[in-house]
């Protein structure tokens, strides 16, 4: 009886120790400096959290401005992350998206209207039905007047709102591409019932809400 409690305490030790060594690792993360990803061919990045990443790829890939979309991971501790592993919420890990950008056609202030007005601003870890870690909020800056740009936005949206805005607010550390089958996922599959049942109506009630920023269809 004393050795199986013995193997039990151990157990419960390490176990303890993994996670608060993840919790550690997590919050040497929120606390790092934020790394910018400097211009390429005039185009700059802006990297966003809101749910499911088929969901705000296609958001983005319509607002005018904007080159080109890509689904990945980001705000996380480990490195090379996968969707089943940050399906289990331990790798810190959300849904993200890259945003390729012409600023001189949309401000990353515009971007992030955009981020906070296509999502339940008020619903923390996760949007609608997808619940999780993985599927929270989350808005990373690049440097401090981005970072500014974030906070004071948010501020004004609580302050209209009279509650909680649940998007956490990081400094952007690494983009991490997600799987072939998951980019473009939208465009490739519009009859997926995923796409049909939350995907579009989200997309929708984006355009509804931003009709000035929607690109012309050729």
């Amino acid at each position: 009886m004393k050795n199986i409690i013995f193997t039990a305490c151990i157990v419960m030790l390490f176990s303890c120790q993994n996670s608060a060594q993840a919790n550690k690792n997590q919050q040497a993360v929120i606390n790092a400096d934020p790394v910018e990803v400097p211009l390429k061919n005039g185009k700059a990045k802006a990297y966003f959290a809101s749910g499911c990443f088929w969901c705000v790829e296609a958001i983005y890939e319509h607002v005018k401005g904007v080159d080109e979309v890509i689904s990945g991971y980001s705000g996380g501790h480990t490195k090379n992350p996968t969707y089943e592993a940050s399906n289990t919420g331990k790798t810190g890990h959300a849904e993200a998206v890259e945003v390729i950008y012409d600023p001189s056609v949309v401000s990353f202030s515009t971007l992030v209207d955009v981020y906070f007005g296509s999502q339940d601003p008020t619903q923390g870890n996760g949007q609608g039905n997808d619940r999780g870690s993985q599927y929270r909020s989350i808005i990373f800056y690049q440097n401090e007047s981005q970072k500014q740009i974030i906070l004071k936005k948010k501020e004004a949206l609580s302050k209209k709102l009279n509650t909680k805005v649940a998007a956490e607010v990081y400094p952007f550390q690494e983009f991490w591409i997600a799987e072939d089958y998951h980019q473009n996922y939208e465009r490739l599959h519009p009859n997926n019932s995923y796409i049909q049942n939350v995907s579009i109506p989200r997309f929708n009630r984006f355009k509804a809400k931003f009709p000035e920023l929607v690109k012309d269809k050729h």
